[in-house]
């Protein structure tokens, strides 16, 4: 016996809703076992993401993976279950979500501030200004600040933002660096902010994740608890406590 043409087509469609069906009773029944593996960058997991896992229902399942680079969202290869991206950039087969979006502006150690009397954004050309291969925004900040664009003091230029913002931290120069990112160190007091001046808003992570697994209960949770925290329903740990 042979199927039909008009079979072998319901059989092809059948197959793929008996599989899709498989796929998410496995999902769901592993759900409360398996481990939940997000790639993402060093300065977003430090700064953003591992101060806020304690409230995330499943944080101690999650098998964090950071990247010298930018994440890859090749999830043949990645190993990963959700990628954190920088920009929103779309990929074939992969859901992209922007889930936040930032401003920049410069910040610098106390113990620098204090030693070169910063008062006015013209200070600033006078020490060492860090730079970023990813997206150095100094030219867009002095425009905003009313400055007509400088010749750039001489400074170090590093792969990305969290870099820079680390080297500032150390009292090396004044960095650009994303309000999104920073409120937590502001908070610490381990850097401050300068002038009010900032540049335009960007979107600067989004939610990567294979399209076939958008119905998966943990993406979809983690999915959720991002944006319950980006949209501020919870203070950042430091706030918290500089709040008390």
């Amino acid at each position: 016996m042979e199927l039909t043409l008009t079979g072998r087509g319901y059989a092809g469609k059948l197959t793929g809703l008996l599989d899709a069906f498989d796929n998410t009773t496995r999902a769901v029944r592993e759900a409360g076992q398996r481990p939940f593996r997000v790639l993402c960058t060093p300065g977003f997991a430090a700064r953003w993401l591992v101060p806020r896992l304690d409230r995330l229902s499943f944080g101690d399942r999650v098998r964090l993976r950071v990247s010298n680079g930018a994440p890859s969202t090749d999830f043949s290869t990645n190993d990963s279950d959700l990628v954190i991206q920088w920009a929103d950039t779309k990929v074939s087969g992969v859901t992209t979500e922007p889930f936040m979006e930032s401003n920049r502006f410069p910040v610098i150690s106390p113990v620098l501030r204090e030693k070169e009397n910063i008062r006015v954004p013209q200070d600033l050309l006078r020490l060492r200004l860090m730079h970023d291969e990813t997206a150095d925004a100094w030219a867009e900040w002095f425009e905003a600040a009313g400055m007509e664009v400088p010749d750039m003091p001489r400074g170090p230029v590093f792969p990305n933002c969290e870099l820079a913002t680390t080297a500032a931290e150390q009292g090396q120069g004044v960095s650009l660096a994303y309000d999104a990112i920073i409120r937590s160190t502001l908070a610490s007091g381990r850097l401050e902010r300068l002038f009010e001046a900032v540049t335009m808003p960007i979107v600067i992570y989004s939610l990567a994740y294979p399209t076939t697994r958008s119905d998966d209960p943990m993406i979809r949770e983690f999915r959720d608890w991002v944006f319950t925290e980006v949209r501020g329903k919870h203070l950042d740990h430091a706030q918290a406590t500089a709040a008390e």
